[in-house]
């Protein structure tokens, strides 16, 4: 579905590159400036949609509720962790967290009026790892820790605009999900899933559940 729709912002890019195209490359340039200035707009509107539709690209589809990977936990020291994440595509990646406790973020993005009708689902981008510490005076002193899960590469932030604009576009809202903090434990396994409500971490082993129970 979000490839039909990356094709479809191209699509226009295109229109506008040849409109844009057509102004500069008329004959009689009586009204060169204008044109230039007319062509140019268009051209600059290509390159933008162009942009729009490859960060809309880095969205994946949320259907159903599903596993997005697993985060596992070895102690390092007293408050920090080497946290392994490994994606639903099997792609793993290592980060060190400080703190006590475990977050994961996603972008999402749910679609509004006549597009949730036609029934394009909700789409997701992982987004961060963080780690927080119990106590409010490990937060303010001792060191602290967030990891950036994927970006927009390429100069347009769709996500960020739709936040800044307070989701006033008509079609879509920008949303956060995010797993509750749950406590970093050697040797810890958690499953985080996704819905359409946002994110949901589940121990996977024996030491998550320990850590878990003593939490609570």
């Amino acid at each position: 579905m979000y490839i039909a729709i990356t094709f479809t912002i191209a699509f226009f890019a295109l229109l506008l590159v040849f409109w844009g195209g057509k102004v500069l490359l008329r004959g009689n340039w009586l009204l060169g400036f204008l044109r230039g200035s007319v062509g140019l707009l268009l051209l600059g509107g290509a390159l933008l949609i162009v942009l729009l539709a490859l960060d809309v690209y880095s969205y994946r589809n949320l259907g159903d509720e599903h596993s997005v990977g697993t985060v596992s936990f070895e102690r390092l020291g007293k408050q920090h962790f080497l946290v392994k994440f490994s994606d639903e595509d099997g792609i793993s990646q290592e980060f060190e967290l400080y703190g006590d406790q475990w977050q994961l973020d996603a972008r999402m993005l749910k679609w509004k009026g006549v597009l949730a009708r036609s029934g394009i689902e909700p789409a997701y981008r992982l987004d961060r790892l963080s780690g927080r510490y119990l106590t409010l005076q490990d937060e303010r002193n001792r060191e602290r820790s967030v990891h950036a899960l994927d970006t927009s590469n390429h100069g347009v932030d769709l996500w960020k605009f739709l936040r800044e604009m307070d989701n006033r576009v008509p079609v879509v809202d920008a949303v956060y999900g995010s797993a509750t903090f749950l406590p970093m434990q050697d040797g810890a396994v958690y499953e985080v899933r996704i819905s359409h409500s946002g994110l949901l971490a589940r121990p996977l082993n024996q030491q998550a559940q320990s850590a878990l129970n003593e939490w609570q």
